[in-house]
C-alpha cells in the first residue's frame, strides 16, 4: 500500500514529506479495525481502490500547483471519518486543521487518529450551523473543506459562515457540480461569495469525474445565516 501512494501522488504531482506515506497507512490501519464495529464509512478491500478513492482524492488539492499557498487555519466541515481532513493535516503538517462533525463516536474516532499520529489538527463534536456562531470560528479560516457533505446550495450556508472575508471554501464535487452551481446563484448572493475556478482532478487509472470548486468570500456572512440546524436542507437558499 505504502508503495501505491507514493507512486500515485508521484503521478498526479503531489510532493509528500518522508513521514506522511507511513501516516497514511497506519490512518487506514486505524480507520479499518475502528470500522469494524462503528461503520464510520466505506472500507475497500481492494487496497488500490481505498488509496484512490480515499487518500489520493482527499490530498487531490496539492496536485494544483499554488492552490493551498498562504493557507496556515483550514475547517473540515461534516469531516465524517476524516476525508479530506486528516490526509490534507499529514501532508501539510504547517496548516492548523480543525474538523467538525455532530455524530460523537466520528469525532472520538478523528481525535485517536491525531493524538496517535501527533496531527496539527483537533476534531469537535458539534453541528456546524451552531460553531458558526461562535466567535472563535465565525469569519475565521483561511480555507473551509467539504466532501461528500450536501448538494452546493445547501454546502455554502453550512461552510461559508467559517471562511474569512478574502479567504476560500474548497467543495469536493463530482459530475452534478454545474447544475448544483446553476442552482446556488441566490445563494452565493445572499451570503456574500463568489464562484473562483473548477479544476478537474485526475486520479491515476481512474475514470472518476472529480472537481474541486473553489469559492472566495467577499464579506463577513450576515447574522441570519447560518438558519437553526437542519433548516439548509430541507430549504436550501434558491431564490
Amino acid at each position: 500500500m505504502k508503495e501505491l501512494i507514493i507512486k500515485g501522488a508521484q503521478t498526479m504531482g503531489i510532493e509528500l514529506h518522508d513521514a506522511a506515506p507511513d501516516q497514511l497507512i497506519r490512518y487506514h490501519e486505524i480507520l479499518t479495525e475502528v470500522n469494524k464495529v462503528m461503520n464510520l464509512t466505506r472500507v475497500s478491500d481492494d487496497p488500490q481502490e481505498a488509496v484512490d478513492r480515499n487518500y489520493l482524492d482527499s490530498l487531490s488539492p496539492l496536485s494544483v500547483p499554488g492552490l493551498l499557498d498562504g493557507v496556515k487555519t483550514m475547517c473540515d466541515v461534516g469531516s465524517g471519518a476524516g476525508f479530506p481532513g486528516i490526509p490534507l493535516s499529514i501532508a501539510r503538517p504547517d496548516i492548523h486543521v480543525v474538523m467538525m462533525d455532530s455524530l460523537g463516536k466520528r469525532v472520538k474516532f478523528l481525535n485517536q487518529v491525531i493524538d496517535e499520529l501527533h496531527l496539527n489538527a483537533e476534531a469537535i463534536h458539534i453541528r456546524a450551523e451552531d460553531a458558526a456562531k461562535s466567535p472563535e470560528f465565525r469569519d475565521h479560516f483561511d480555507l473551509v473543506t467539504a466532501r461528500a457533505v450536501a448538494a452546493l446550495p445547501t454546502l455554502l450556508e453550512l461552510a461559508l459562515p467559517f471562511v474569512r472575508p478574502g479567504g476560500r471554501m474548497m467543495a469536493f464535487k463530482g459530475p452534478s457540480l454545474t447544475e448544483e452551481l446553476a442552482a446556488s446563484a441566490a445563494a452565493l448572493k445572499k451570503l456574500c461569495a463568489q464562484p473562483i475556478q473548477s479544476h478537474s482532478i485526475v486520479i491515476p487509472g481512474r475514470d472518476w469525474d472529480h472537481r474541486l470548486m473553489m469559492i472566495r468570500k467577499t464579506a463577513p456572512t450576515p447574522k441570519a445565516f447560518p438558519r437553526k440546524a437542519g433548516e439548509a436542507g430541507r430549504n436550501p437558499i434558491l431564490k
